[in-house]
């Protein structure tokens, strides 16, 4: 009976310490915070993965000011490749470089040079992921719909919310827990600092509601043991990136927090839900249940969607950030597994990937296509079989490897009308023309057969042969109209597809 009334006198404290900000407090806070945010600009020059090229705006904030490290979003770092510059509140600009981007969870590091920065006196923004409670008072600062320094207030209503669903098609987090308030953040907010009144990040803004106010900001739990990795790897390596190591583990599961009622129909045993409050921390309201397993992944007919998780290694777990830590300490090992399905207890032992593996670093472009390995994201969201994943820009997924071979062949694709007058339009052509790059690298993902390798290769062939003959003569047999034709063509310069 102790606990509860330690539980209450800690909360009426809270209460008190809050109710006795004032206006002044803030102004100190934010007078530290707003020097330390900075408007990040960035170009995708290549579609990757689930990003499209373009050019956009967004916010992040410098988090370790000796080693020039800024924390953002996983969206606005890119998973592909990005050129990108900072502009802090004085109007220096300075260049600044990926140097993290989790797989999964919506956050990334740029690093700068900091001997860059010549005018501008600022410190860095503390993180402090255990700051953030219910009914906690917040700003959000950043570059909030284009106006360079925005500052919202909010008040944290949710810790506990689902991971938002943007887009079909499009990067999702998952296998984490959002916190959500009506601060009514909108586009350029991306990457910005959610910080109490005494000035420290409690989590990062990362997306909104269009149809509300609603905010949703990333816990930081996991971005804290991210940098904390960063500075380990960069006292010991230098600033390479590539030196960067963050270990990542996956079963290639989706789970989602179901509450102990819907865990019951799922036939969660009334012993294992009395045994999971008991020893689960108080106010504990349900527990991790499997939503998805992508195929031929370490889980593959081993977890179906419905299986309740129980233990991992012997521990309950019900919590997104301790399953993540379990997963994340035994890259390459077995891993126990205690569920529940349909009420009959199982054990398994499934060995962990590390989620680095299948996250594509590098791009193949062809004629404007741009394909790489298959990722995580489109794989997981992929694997729909509605009629819109069966076209590409109505061309269907299956003849696309037919119509790949053709480009070789030079078979002539449909009639277009072209100056008035129709004519035939060459397969390459209407590749380049009607098909987006990104949208080539999801067919491929959807089902293009392994036959487009034999033409990729046809097309480096014809590379290798090109560059090897810069500043020379080549000879070229050709067809126009039936007529077979040669030429001598002088190599000026090389193609370079290969990035």
């Amino acid at each position: 009976m102790e606990s509860p009334a330690k539980e209450e006198v800690a909360g009426e404290l809270a209460m008190e310490i809050e109710s006795g900000v004032t206006a002044e407090d803030w102004r100190r806070a934010l007078s530290r915070v707003v020097p330390a945010v900075a408007v990040l600009r960035t170009t995708a020059p290549r579609a990757f993965d689930t990003e499209v090229a373009g050019a956009s705006y967004a916010t992040g904030f410098v988090v370790d000011k000796a080693r020039g490290i800024i924390l953002t979003n996983r969206h606005v770092v890119k998973p592909g490749p990005v050129v990108a510059e900072a502009m802090f509140v004085n109007r220096e600009e300075i260049p600044v470089y990926p140097l993290y981007r989790d797989p999964v969870h919506d956050f990334g590091f740029f690093r700068y040079d900091p001997g860059a920065i010549k005018f501008l006196k600022y410190d860095e923004i503390p993180l402090d992921p255990e700051a953030a409670s219910v009914g906690l008072e917040i700003r959000v600062v950043g570059n909030d719909s284009g106006e360079k320094v925005s500052i919202l207030a909010g008040t944290l209503a949710r810790l506990d919310r689902e991971a938002p669903y943007y887009k079909k098609d499009g990067y999702n987090d998952f296998n984490t827990f959002y916190m959500q308030a009506a601060s009514g953040t909108k586009g350029g907010s991306s990457g910005s600092p959610v910080v109490d009144c005494q000035g420290r990040a409690v989590a990062l803004n990362a997306g909104s509601k269009s149809s509300s106010a609603s905010a949703f900001f990333l816990p930081l739990d996991r971005v804290v043991r991210a940098l904390n990795l960063i500075r380990d790897c960069w006292d010991a390596f230098g600033i390479k990136s590539e030196s960067v190591y963050i270990p990542r583990g996956t079963l290639q599961v989706t789970f989602q927090h179901k509450g102990f009622e819907e865990t019951r129909r799922l036939g969660l045993g009334n012993e294992t839900e009395q045994m999971v409050r008991l020893v689960s921390p108080a106010g504990e309201t349900g527990m991790l249940v499997v939503d998805s397993v992508v195929p031929e992944g370490p889980a593959h007919k081993h977890l179906e969607p419905g299986d309740v998780l129980v233990r991992m290694n012997g521990e309950v777990v019900t919590q997104f950030l301790t399953m993540e830590t379990l997963l994340d300490d035994s890259v390459g090992r077995e891993i126990d597994l205690q569920i529940e399905r349909g009420g009959t207890p199982l054990t398994l032992k499934l060995e962990v990937e590390d989620l680095h593996s299948i996250t594509p670093n590098h791009f193949l472009e062809v004629s404007g296509a741009v394909i790489h390995p298959l990722s995580y994201q489109q794989l997981k969201y992929g694997s729909s079989t509605s009629e819109d994943h069966q076209f590409v820009r109505g061309i269907p997924i299956y003849a696309i490897s037919k119509v790949l071979e053709k480009i070789i062949s030079g078979t002539p694709g449909p009639f277009r009308l072209v100056n008035g007058i129709r004519r035939p339009m060459p397969f390459v052509r209407l590749l380049e023309v009607e098909l987006y790059p990104t949208l080539l690298s999801k067919a491929r993902s959807y089902g293009l057969s392994d036959s487009w390798v034999q033409v990729v290769t046809q097309f480096l062939t014809m590379e290798t042969l090109l560059d090897d003959s810069v500043g020379r003569e080549i000879d070229l047999q050709i067809e126009r109209g039936g007529t077979p034709l040669t030429l001598k063509l002088e190599v000026l310069c090389n193609w370079t597809h290969v990035i």
